[in-house]
């Protein structure tokens, strides 16, 4: 390749995480190079432009060569959990402006006794509300008309006496009929037309006018971080050379331009954690596995996914920081347990780890930062598992004296024990936590844990894999051959897509196939413009259905694929209704059902070869040497210390050992054996 011309033949992958950012760089025809670069979370744009300093000093790889450029941002998410957000203002009919605060009146904590909000009123707390002339009834009917006076005076008043600098409409069964929401913003930008609008009937068209709000002041409160974030980093790329676009992941695991992407920021919340199960999906097909359990364990959390037939589960509505986000997004159970999680002591002498971290900065004690608390990080060095010269590379050095300092101070003299068992009981709980998160993943979808795959990522996940699966009675795990950057190589591995969505609500025994099918050509075309935007030809599309379906006088609705194909697709549709109704809940009468919502989803084609792994070549000798380690279970043993770069095909080590190589340690446990799959992959199984 000709890198004076800078003729564009890099893909560039980049997942900014909380304690590190991860960079794939993937020529075209050619190899593959990672980097993991510490995050710089006062500015997240600031380590990625490092990335690209790194990558033209140590490898030579000019910004100019390029071609495509995708990221995962965890900046979404981060304005909400910091509460950094802009200050929305919300307009909603007159009479449902506390719709917001008043919520749907459950209490998920029975014996607190002092009473937390489980409304998200910091989006638009009281003063921040106002209330518009105007009425849609429940069959899409105008009832008042929309009084434009009452529109003028409300936004003024939040523009000029409160400040706002964003503001989310959702007015009483917009989803049904969307001419008032869409003259208000007319009116908006009309007065302010700086001022981003969101409104209910494009975010969140669909009825529960408590989740419709909050979904879209959600977006409203996001939009100008993101915004601002987004533009930004396409201005510092253009400056620095790349000329390829901006591409973000969104929550559903599709990417989509950044232009696209600051226009609908709400679908980017599991940017992140999207990434790594399209990459964890990739992995387990190139060695044909479908049904996969991803664990990505990162500096700050633990990202558990299912992926079950070569599909990632989705979900129709999560959490964020504990509130509702109606939106599609793949089924992430996220929960505080990562290598930076703080071990501490509770109130009545229990050992306790995270849902706080250390993160970055100061990061646990063993970086040398200032931090004065115990890690899973520093219990990881204590118990030999790290090699402190080589972590992440060799690009941090850490210090052992620290990590038993800090632990040996805050955990084990306070517990009366010695400082490896203090070490051993933080990775038992840290453990028994995410096993934890799994069940709930499986479980409670009606899944036997047992009969899948374990695919670890993340820069901590594979030291925990054998444990999880010991507990979880799993059979196989499988190492991807860069497990610690896979959300990054998964940011490269995934489809354009863009979904649209329309509140339907019909008995499914009235409906006809004609009926559904007037609804998704509206969806298709929206989807279409979407693609147009992005570049995509329409004969590069994939197109898939999905309606939102519950029995009559049922309050909750399962997403059913709709094959518009079939030859009878309401027949097939209700069947494969009571199959995934069955699935969920075990059960499933032949009674009447309906359609809640439709959905139109389009993906562009692109070549799975591209996405096939490279066969690593051995390029270093396989033994690097022996390391006292203490097993979860056992004594101290000097364990082997393996090179992953050292495996060929086909080679097997049996366990207790540690395998490391630039992005993570893999700790195979007494009982386990490590094969080298053809592609590079490491198959864990029991002896």
């Amino acid at each position: 390749m000709d890198e004076v011309a800078g003729i564009p033949d890099i893909e560039i992958g980049v997942d900014t995480g909380g304690t590190f950012t991860d960079v794939v760089c993937r020529e075209i025809g050619g190899a593959t190079r990672i980097v993991k670069i510490p995050s710089t979370p006062a500015d997240p744009g600031q380590a990625i432009l490092d990335s690209l300093d790194y990558m033209l000093r140590e490898w030579g790889i000019a910004p100019s060569r390029i071609s495509r450029f995708v990221h995962g941002t965890t900046v979404a998410t981060n304005a909400v959990l910091e509460r950094k957000g802009a200050k929305v203002g919300l307009l909603a009919t007159a009479g449902f402006g506390d719709v917001i605060a008043i919520g749907r009146q459950f209490r998920k904590e029975m014996y607190r006794a002092i009473m937390t909000e489980h409304t998200p009123t910091f989006l638009a707390p009281g003063r921040q509300r106002r209330e518009v002339i105007e009425r849609i009834g429940a069959s899409g009917q105008i009832v008042t008309p929309l009084d434009e006076d009452s529109v003028r005076v409300a936004v003024r008043s939040l523009v000029e006496d409160e400040g706002v600098r964003a503001i989310s409409v959702c007015f009483l069964f917009s989803f049904l009929n969307d001419a008032h929401e869409m003259r208000t913003r007319s009116i908006i930008q009309e007065l302010y037309p700086q001022i981003p609008v969101s409104l209910s009937c494009e975010v969140n068209p669909a009825f529960r006018e408590y989740e419709r709000t909050v979904a879209t002041t959600f977006d409203a409160y996001v939009k100008p971080v993101l915004s601002t974030y987004l533009a930004r980093l396409e201005a510092c790329l253009a400056d620095a050379g790349v000329p390829a676009p901006l591409q973000v992941m969104q929550s559903r695991g599709g990417i989509s331009s950044a232009t696209i992407a600051r226009s609908r920021p709400i679908r980017l919340f599991l940017s992140g954690p999207a990434a790594g199960v399209v990459g964890g999906r990739m992995a387990g097909e190139n060695v044909g596995y479908g049904d996969l359990i991803t664990v990505d364990v990162g500096g700050t959390s633990s990202d558990i996914a299912l992926i079950s037939r070569g599909k990632p589960m989705l979900r129709q509505e999560g959490l964020v920081d504990g509130y509702p986000i109606r939106v599609g997004m793949v089924d992430v159970n996220a929960i505080g347990a990562g290598g930076g999680s703080i071990a501490w002591i509770d109130g009545v002498g229990g050992l306790r780890v995270g849902p706080q971290s250390a993160g970055s900065d100061p990061g646990p004690a063993c970086y040398g930062r200032g931090g004065q608390l115990a890690t899973v990080t520093d219990a990881s060095i204590v118990l030999g598992y790290l090699n402190p010269d080589y972590f992440a590379g060799g690009l941090l050095r850490l210090d052992p004296r620290l990590s038993h300092d800090v632990i040996e101070r805050t955990i084990a003299k306070p517990l009366g024990m010695t400082c490896e068992d203090a070490a051993r009981g933080i990775h038992r709980i840290i453990n028994a936590q995410m096993a934890e998160g799994i069940r709930l993943v499986s479980i409670n979808q009606g899944i036997d844990a047992r009969d899948y795959a374990l695919v670890p990522l993340g820069g901590a996940g594979a030291i925990h894999a054998t444990a999880l699966a010991d507990e979880l009675s799993i059979q196989t795990i499988l190492v991807p051959v860069h497990p610690g950057v896979l959300s990054a190589t998964g940011l490269l591995a995934s489809h354009v897509e863009h979904e649209m969505s329309a509140a339907v609500q019909r008995d499914l025994a009235g409906t006809a196939a004609q009926d559904l099918r007037a609804v998704l050509d509206r969806l298709d075309a929206a989807c279409s413009e979407l693609m147009a935007i992005e570049g995509v030809t329409p004969a590069d599309v994939e197109i898939a259905y999905f309606a939102d379906m519950c029995f009559s006088g049922q309050s909750y609705n399962l997403d059913v694929a709709l094959d518009m194909a079939a030859a009878s697709p309401i027949e097939a549709l209700y069947e494969a209704f009571l199959l995934q109704h069955d699935r969920v809940f075990g059960y499933a009468a032949r009674s009447p059902a309906m359609i809640v919502n439709l959905r139109a989803v389009h993906r562009a084609r692109t070549s799975q070869a591209e996405n096939k792994a490279e066969p690593p070549p051995a390029t270093v000798p396989l033994l690097k040497g022996k390391r006292a380690i203490l097993l979860a279970g056992g004594d101290w043993v000097n364990a082997s210390i393996y090179a992953r770069t050292g495996f060929a095909p086909r080679m097997a080590v049996d366990g207790p050992c540690v395998i490391e190589q630039a992005d993570t340690t893999t700790l195979v446990d007494a009982g386990w054996r490590a094969t080298a799959l053809p592609d590079g992959t490491l198959h864990l199984a029991r002896i």
